[in-house]
C-alpha cells in the first residue's frame, strides 16, 4: 500500500469524527434531526478533509463492496477495516471517559425482529452506497468534487427513516466501537449482515446495470 501511515489515519480519523459526533449527539440528548445532523455533518466534514488522501471509505461495509468490485486491493481493505474499527472505538473510549457512561449503541426498535433489522439495515446502506458510486467512485458523477454533501445527506435521510427502528448504523464501524466498549453485542448480525449486504448489492447495481456507458 503506497503512503500507508496517512491513509491509514485518514480512515481512522473519519471513523473516529463520525463515531464522536454521532454518539456525542446522543449523549447530549439531541433528537433524531440533531442526530441525523451530527452523523451526516461529521461524513461530509471528514470526506472533504481526506478523500483525497484515502479514498473516505469510512465503513468496513463500503470497503467490502469496493473490495469485491475490485477497486482496493484485499490486503488493503483488511487494514483499512482494522484502521476503521480503531477509529470507533478509539471515540467510544473518549466518550466513555468523558461523560462517565456510554450510550449511542445502535439497537432493534421494540418489537423489531432480527430479519427486519437486517432488511432495514441493507436498505440504508444500499440507499447510501448507491449515492457513494455515483457521486465519489464514479468519476463522472455530477457531484464528485463535492462528494461529502450527498453522502453526508444521504446518511441524514437514511437515519430519519431508519433510526427509530435500527438506530441506523449503516456501518460496521459505528456499532462495534460502543458496543465493544459497553459490551452490548445483542443483535451483532443486523450490524454486519445487513450493511455489508446492502453495500455489496448496491456496487454490483450499480456496476452492472446503472453505470453510465462510455460514449462511442
Amino acid at each position: 500500500m503506497n503512503n500507508a501511515p496517512a491513509r491509514l489515519l485518514a480512515e481512522f480519523l473519519g471513523v473516529f469524527f463520525l463515531c464522536l459526533f454521532g454518539i456525542g449527539a446522543i449523549m447530549n440528548g439531541a433528537d433524531l434531526t440533531g442526530v441525523a445532523l451530527a452523523h451526516g455533518l461529521a461524513i461530509f466534514v471528514a470526506i472533504c478533509a481526506f478523500a483525497h488522501i484515502s479514498g473516505a471509505h469510512f465503513n468496513p461495509a463500503v470497503t467490502v463492496a469496493l473490495a469485491a468490485t475490485k477497486r482496493i486491493a484485499l490486503t488493503d481493505a483488511l487494514a483499512y477495516v482494522s484502521a476503521q474499527l480503531a477509529g470507533a472505538v478509539a471515540a467510544a473510549v473518549l466518550l466513555n471517559s468523558a461523560f462517565g457512561s456510554l450510550g449511542g449503541v445502535p439497537s432493534l426498535g421494540d418489537g423489531v425482529t432480527t430479519s427486519t433489522g437486517i432488511l432495514v439495515e441493507a436498505i440504508a446502506t444500499f440507499i447510501l452506497m448507491i449515492v457513494i458510486m455515483g457521486v465519489a467512485v464514479d468519476s463522472r458523477g455530477t457531484f464528485s468534487i463535492i462528494a461529502g454533501l450527498p453522502i453526508g445527506m444521504a446518511i441524514v435521510g437514511d437515519i430519519f427513516f431508519a433510526g427509530p427502528v435500527t438506530g441506523a448504523a449503516m456501518n460496521p464501524a459505528r456499532w462495534f466501537g460502543p458496543a465493544v466498549v459497553t459490551g452490548e453485542t445483542a443483535s451483532v448480525l443486523v450490524y454486519l449482515a445487513g450493511p455489508i449486504i446492502g453495500a455489496l448489492v448496491a456496487a454490483f447495481v450499480y456496476d452492472f446495470v446503472m453505470k453510465p456507458t462510455k460514449a462511442a
